[in-house]
């Protein structure tokens, strides 16, 4: 499955993804432009979030050629419409859905549905998914993603989420890790944007 060259372009300029869960139109702005200078490049607002689709357009609109702005905790394929139809150019779910994921591939956004089994990852690929995030990663262990991915087809992009910091990315790229999703660590609810790009730069630096 060809992966969509924006997305492919972004990871390769880094391989974080910022979480954004909880945030609010009127802080994106903000939180935006500070993963931007801090060298962030994919960014995620999870539809549990206040507004989230407000969210997705203003910031995709905003960092329109600096970093490309999706979705997290997309269910349905009617999610995925909507975010498509906001600018969002991700589509991260907690699990793997066959329907979402061709609804996702359909629209000729980024695929990453979470999997947490080898039972789940070949499911996710025979969908047509693009990458695969473990989730929780915290539970699995790099150990645990490890064994998972042998089995794997080589080129297929991992990322996890779940636990990950400046301190443990050693270990989960011996892994054979190659991309992250950050979220607490990272982002919380009312965080200042001055504070989200210096825990930004301690991501950046730790790569």
């Amino acid at each position: 499955m060809t992966v969509p060259s924006d997305f492919t372009e972004a990871f390769a300029r880094c391989p974080l993804v910022a979480i954004l869960r909880g945030i609010t139109p009127q802080e994106v702005d903000a939180v935006g432009d500070a993963l931007v200078e801090a060298g962030f490049s994919l960014i995620e607002v999870p539809l549990n979030s206040p507004d989230p689709l407000v969210s997705i357009e203003r910031m995709a609109k905003r960092l329109q050629g600096q970093a490309i702005v999706g979705a997290g905790t997309v269910l349905t394929p009617a999610q995925v419409a909507e975010v498509a139809d906001a600018g969002g150019r991700i589509i991260v779910s907690p699990n793997s859905d066959a329907h979402v994921i061709a609804a996702t591939v359909g629209r000729g956004l980024a695929s990453l549905p979470g999997c947490f089994t080898p039972t789940d990852a070949f499911a996710a690929l025979k969908a047509g998914a693009h990458a695969l995030k473990f989730f929780p990663a915290e539970v699995l262990g790099p150990a645990g993603v490890k064994a998972i991915g042998a089995v794997l087809p080589k080129d297929v992009l991992r990322l996890v989420v779940g636990g990950v910091t400046p301190d443990t990315l050693p270990a989960w790229r011996a892994a054979g890790i190659q991309g992250f999703g950050l979220g607490s660590a990272l982002y919380t609810v009312g965080r200042p944007a001055a504070e989200v790009g210096a825990a930004a730069r301690a991501f950046v630096a730790a790569l």
